[in-house]
């Protein structure tokens, strides 16, 4: 009785949380919804406005309308992402808008990629030619927030700001100590000395290659930053590297003397040196970059019928349907197919921002770029990184533009099948025995090890995935295998080498390409549309909170995420892959 009374009370309190839990997440939609609502209502634009743009927020290729998004059972205000594309946009429109008179610039930081934030920088740099004012102030700024405000006409900082100046580092996790002392082996098969992407689990510290190719890469990179720094600022490209090598813009009063910022000011001050841009008599009128994106413009003549396809291939490649953060060959494939049998789109942007992933799942979508080729110009935009996989699919275009901090090549092939084997016995007490029909059934399973037969059977497999690979590229861009194989091997180059290596062809950002495009079609008149298209809102949410294991677990350890995803894509990941040895990632 005791026992049957002890169940009811559980049955009880269990079905209570569900419905309180519920509850919760209904009112979280609910104000979600209409805060979405209420965000779409046409802003009215004050004259004598200052843009203010600020990307603390995430900015993603492509920005998400669905309300959901984000929103889990363990976050009920989720964090919002900006559309890279609309940034762009916003800052095109101001430049013409006569109700905006300057932008002011507080970004102490950037949300975003190395090549995103060239971009918009760029862009920025496009809006002075208006004549209009840009105005930077941060309490303090990071290298990134100040590569990018270092175009404003004056820059501000705090009296007691923080200001970082210190160079590129890039840090690489090993997992080989941890696979040992779980008693896993990471069974590898590559093509490529290059690359590297598995060596974190097969090694305690980069190969030899892979230090060589990411401390040219660093220092591409890094020369990139600084010597635009230094030219907008009036410094030498030296002088610069100076100051970053011993640290001393550490004070706010070194920043003013080594003529980094123009002057030392607090909020307030520089408000009124707002104000003074406007006149004695104006009212200070702020507008935010979320607000001033739902302002309307006079439009001028018919829309026009002809269309650009923009077609945003972000994340990693798989097989099967992707979404807003994750390129399914399924679901790209299909939007590529609808741009080349629409007979208004006369031409096709394919944005890349990839990694790699899958080859299958490159090769499944390289062939439908070589079809779209075939029937109207077809044109590649490489955002922050467009390496292995990424670069698969992107290497049949008429034109392939890049940003020079875009991160491309990585021409390789690897496969990694984890034997868990001893993992399971030692560790878990657990034994697995087997019955085959055939000597190798049971082949690629994780409970045992390869044999020499086997893995010399998948290094074949490897090796004939790779020689597709560089004699898909060899074709399309009209280089020998030779060739392709000598700047292959997996290695991973900017964008300004990349162009030198004959890889890219202009560089440039998504604009660029978006204009080249309308060029090879001869159109002067067009208007963008943007594929695939958006998933529904509820069946993203319901994703969202049933297949969030990873993120729980990250949180619960108190370890970075990205570890708990570089240990999924070991035991989950597809066993031949083409993927990028390392993500850059710089503050």
């Amino acid at each position: 009785m005791k026992s049957f009374f002890k169940n009811v009370l559980s049955t009880i309190v269990g079905v209570v949380l569900s419905v309180v839990v519920v509850v919760l997440l209904f009112i979280g939609i609910i104000s979600i919804a209409i805060s979405t609502l209420d965000s779409d209502k046409e802003t009215k634009v004050k004259a004598n406005s200052i843009l203010k743009i600020t990307l603390s927020k995430p900015i993603v290729d492509r920005a998400s309308d669905n309300p959901f998004e984000n929103l889990s059972i363990t976050n009920i205000d989720p964090e919002t992402e900006i559309g890279f594309k609309s940034i762009l946009d916003n800052i095109e429109k101001a430049k013409t808008d006569d109700r905006i008179k300057g932008i002011y610039l507080n970004v102490p930081f950037v949300n975003a990629g190395l090549a995103q934030t060239e971009e918009i920088r760029n862009k920025l740099l496009d809006f002075k030619k208006s004549g209009k004012f840009i105005i930077s102030y941060a309490e303090n700024y990071s290298q990134s927030g100040y590569y990018l405000s270092s175009v404003a006409d004056e820059i501000f900082l705090n009296p007691e700001g923080i200001f970082e100046l210190k160079g590129l580092s890039a840090q690489i996790i090993f997992f080989k100590g941890l696979l040992e002392k779980l008693d896993i082996e990471a069974q590898v098969i590559r093509h490529g000395k290059f690359k590297s992407a598995i060596e974190p689990f097969i090694l305690d510290r980069m190969s030899k290659a892979n230090r060589e190719q990411i401390s040219l890469l660093l220092t591409t990179i890094s020369d990139n930053i600084l010597d635009s720094i230094a030219s907008q600022r009036g410094l030498t490209l030296s002088r610069v590297e100076e100051l970053a090598d011993n640290l001393e813009l550490n004070t706010a009063v070194n920043c003013l003397e080594n003529n980094f910022v123009d002057a030392l000011i607090y909020q307030d001050e520089l408000e009124n040196k707002l104000k003074s841009k406007l006149g004695e008599e104006a009212k200070l009128q702020l507008i935010s970059l979320s607000k001033y994106n739902n302002a309307k413009v006079e439009k001028q003549g018919k829309i026009s019928r002809d269309k650009i396809a923009i077609i945003y291939a972000t994340g990693e490649i798989n097989s099967g349907k992707g979404d807003l953060k994750s390129i399914g060959s399924e679901t790209t494939a299909k939007a590529i197919k609808k741009a080349r049998e629409d007979e208004r789109v006369k031409a096709i942007v394919l944005r890349v921002n990839s990694p790699g992933g899958s080859a299958l799942a490159s090769d499944v979508l390289w062939r439908e770029t070589t079809l779209a080729k075939a029937e109207k110009p077809l044109v590649i935009s490489m955002g922050d990184l467009a390496a292995s996989g990424g670069y698969y699919i992107a290497c049949a275009a008429d034109t392939i533009v890049a940003n020079p901090t875009t991160i491309t090549g990585s021409i390789g092939v690897f496969g990694l099948i984890p034997n868990l084997q001893h993992f399971y016995k030692n560790k878990l007490g657990i034994t697995i025995d087997t019955v085959n029909t055939s000597k190798h059934a049971d082949v690629g399973g994780m409970h045992r090890r390869l044999t020499s037969f086997e893995k010399a059977k998948i290094q074949d497999h490897v090796e004939g995935i790779y020689a597709t690979f560089i004699s898909h590229v060899a074709e399309g861009r009209n280089m020998s295998t030779a060739a392709v194989d000598d700047i292959g091997q997996g290695r991973v180059w900017t964008g300004y080498d990349a162009k030198r290596l004959g890889l890219v062809d202009v560089l440039g950002g998504l604009e660029t390409a978006i204009d080249i495009a309308a060029d090879l079609a001869e159109l002067s008149d067009y208007r963008l549309v943007s594929l695939p298209k958006k998933e529904d809102p509820l069946e993203t949410f319901i994703k969202e909170i049933t297949g969030e294991e990873s993120k729980y677990i990250a949180n619960y350890l108190g370890i970075d995420r990205k570890f708990v995803k570089s240990v999924e894509r070991l035991l989950k990941g597809e066993k031949i892959q083409t993927r990028m040895p390392f993500i850059l990632e710089i503050n």
